[in-house]
């Protein structure tokens, strides 16, 4: 780098110069130096360790999103997600239930008590009698490459033809064999529909549904709603997945599956996740 402006060379052969010259280090010197770098292996492995998984760590977790969720259940070894255009950056190969020392779940790996993979993943496919979800096919085929179980949920509306609503379903999903069974979410009820009503939609596309894959659905609905609103019908001959956000398990009797949280956080997914444990 040629000399700023203004500065004075200093010359090589500059005899007012004095040269130092370093004597070389003495062995005792090196040998010291050399037993301080000489590691334990097995400290050396951890350190290697602990910066490869810092520098995996996924681009999805920023300043501002949420790193601590909701306390888990205990005794539960089985978890589901449900998804859907909402919720963006996924990281497909990364999808870990991550609970820490207080019974929560988390995304810091480093200090959990448990971590559990996501055993099955639930995906918004339809709505009402036209609607398609933006992702479902993107997030669909995901599922599969990873190797996650995967289902398909339906959102119904009281206010229209549930033949339609079946045949909407029908269109968007093509099921393979090792596929979850499909779902019908019913938690919502327009106003002038009578319970009644709404029952006898709800059968037309469970059984509309079921005759075409050969299939028993499962219906997805809360407490309060299975309790008060649906039928025998329903309630007795479906598989029960029971939304009830609480410490304790849902009212209903029968349930296979219990979504005990709106705002849970997992491991590969931005933000708050619906999640569930599964009966087994």
């Amino acid at each position: 780098m040629p000399p700023s402006s203004g500065s004075t060379p200093i010359r090589a052969n500059n005899p007012g110069r004095k040269k130092t010259v370093r004597k070389p280090a003495s062995g005792k010197k090196k040998k010291q130096a050399q037993r301080k770098l000489n590691l334990p292996w097995w400290v050396v492995g951890a350190v290697l360790a602990a910066v490869a998984l810092a520098i995996s760590v996924p681009y999805w977790i920023e300043a501002g999103d949420h790193s601590v969720g909701a306390s888990v259940p205990e005794g539960y070894l089985h978890y589901a997600v449900d998804l859907s255009h909402h919720n963006k950056d996924i990281q497909w190969d990364s999808l870990r239930v991550v609970i820490d020392h207080k019974g929560r779940t988390s995304k810091d790996i480093l200090r959990s008590r448990e971590i559990h993979p996501v055993s099955r993943v639930f995906l918004k496919a339809t709505e009402g009698v036209s609607m398609k979800d933006d992702r479902f096919d993107e997030y669909w085929a995901q599922a599969a490459r990873v190797g996650i179980s995967r289902g398909a949920y339906h959102f119904f509306r009281t206010s229209t033809d549930p033949l339609l609503q079946a045949q909407n379903y029908i269109s968007a999903v093509t099921l393979a064999h090792a596929d979850l069974d499909p779902v019908l979410d019913l938690e919502t009820i327009h106003s002038g529909c009578t319970p009644e009503e709404l029952n006898r939609k709800a059968l037309i596309w469970l059984k509309a549904v079921e005759a075409h894959y050969g299939r028993k659905p499962m219906v997805y609905t809360n407490d309060k709603f299975a309790l008060d609103i649906l039928s025998a019908d329903i309630t007795e001959h479906y598989p029960l997945w029971i939304a009830r956000y609480n410490s304790a398990p849902p009212l209903t009797p029968g349930w296979s599956s219990w979504q005990f949280s709106d705002k849970a956080v997992v491991y590969g997914i931005r933000g708050y996740v619906d999640l569930s444990v599964i009966q087994q």
